[in-house]
């Protein structure tokens, strides 16, 4: 008999019938289809809630939460939430965090040769070539030999090469070496270290509390980053001068960490989502970067009305002669230290040599176009 032949009663009480059967069988016992809770991931990242670089951390988690189809769910806290900046990464150790965003420099407490992967010239490696330098060079082994020196239980993700950063803000614009001595000036990492041998009096801070440092007079001047973390930081509302270009921390990168154990539990999908996210958000944040810092760079210049300066030469050539002494007493003291900096000079003679002989000079290609044309 097919449904169009079944009289209407009959179909009522054959409905009826198949529900009371479905609700018997659960009343039973039997097994029904849940569907399965996704798997939640707490991270804290080591910047304030408005920068970019939160952004960045939650860009992160928004990839593998949609890769992983609802089977994950990374959810990103800002600094302090947890714990504050500087002790994420004992936080993520311990279990107190599954993970978190944030730089390797910041961990320059636990032991300097973490620093080699932000801080310094690079022997002449920019950001992208550090990255490449951590992925084929032998910088990743190291970091995993760092941290298990330091009996510290996580997976790291070195990943997003920052672009150069500027020597900092001033409340005057820096003219020569002689203008660093006795300065208060905030920076971190082994740029600690530099700036020190440079004369001036350097105070660690983390990124959110710099701009409230510098309006009640507690540091003099400071370098962060970019001018989008700059700009939405607040600092062209205190100083009114940036001096571009520096090496202090030329090259730097930012880092994915997770506790070794949560992530060692998950499937092997969702590992291997992570691993694609890591490299899908690395190309992602380094060409946003470029888009939101060139703008916000011409809305500092033209909304804020600060004054940008070229670092001078003087200065920059005086940075590498205190990073030689810096790296020179820091190797004698720490011999994983002396092997990060072999392993990244190396690498940096071969990929240097490479890159500057095929490397167009594009600032030559720029000016035809552009120069005498106002900015």
């Amino acid at each position: 008999m097919t449904d169009s032949s079944m009289a209407p009663g009959n179909r009522r009480r054959f409905i009826a019938g198949a529900t009371a059967a479905t609700a018997g069988a659960a009343t039973l016992g039997f097994p029904m289809i849940a569907t399965a809770q996704p798997i939640s991931l707490r991270f804290q990242s080591t910047w304030p809630q408005k920068d970019i670089f939160h952004e960045y951390a939650s860009d992160f988690a928004t990839r593998v939460n949609e890769m992983a189809g609802g089977k994950v769910k990374i959810e990103v806290l800002p600094a302090g939430a947890v714990v504050k900046a500087f002790d994420l990464l004992d936080a993520v150790n311990k279990g107190t965090l599954d993970g978190g965003h944030g730089v390797l420099a910041y961990h320059y407490g636990k032991s300097n040769a973490l620093a080699l992967w932000g801080s310094g010239p690079a022997f002449g490696m920019d950001p992208n070539m550090v990255l490449a330098w951590h992925q084929y060079g032998g910088g990743k082994a190291l970091l995993e030999e760092i941290y298990k020196s330091l009996n510290i239980d996580v997976v790291s993700y070195v990943y997003g090469p920052m672009p150069t950063q500027p020597l900092g803000w001033f409340k005057k614009p820096i003219s020569k070496v002689a203008d660093l001595k006795g300065l208060k000036f905030r920076t971190v990492g082994l740029a600690v270290d530099v700036f020190q041998e440079m004369g001036a009096a350097v105070n660690p801070l983390p990124g959110g509390e710099i701009v409230p440092a510098l309006d009640r007079g507690l540091i003099d001047a400071a370098e962060f980053n970019n001018a989008s973390s700059d700009r939405i930081l607040g600092f062209p509302d205190v100083v009114k001068n940036c001096m571009l270009q520096s090496f202090h921390q030329s090259g730097e990168q930012f880092e994915i960490l997770f506790n070794k154990t949560k992530l060692a539990a998950l499937p092997a999908e969702l590992k291997s989502i992570i691993d694609v996210a890591v490299s899908a958000s690395s190309a992602e944040m380094s060409w946003k970067a470029i888009d939101r810092n060139s703008k916000d760079y011409e809305e500092l210049k033209t909304k804020d009305k600060v004054n940008f300066y070229k670092t001078p030469d003087a200065i920059l050539k005086a940075q590498l002669v205190a990073w030689d002494k810096v790296i020179a007493k820091k190797s004698g003291e720490n011999p994983l230290f002396k092997k990060v900096l072999d392993s990244q000079k190396a690498f940096a003679l071969r990929a240097g040599k490479w890159q500057n002989d095929y490397m167009i000079d594009f600032k030559m290609a720029y000016n035809h176009y552009f120069s005498g044309k106002k900015a």
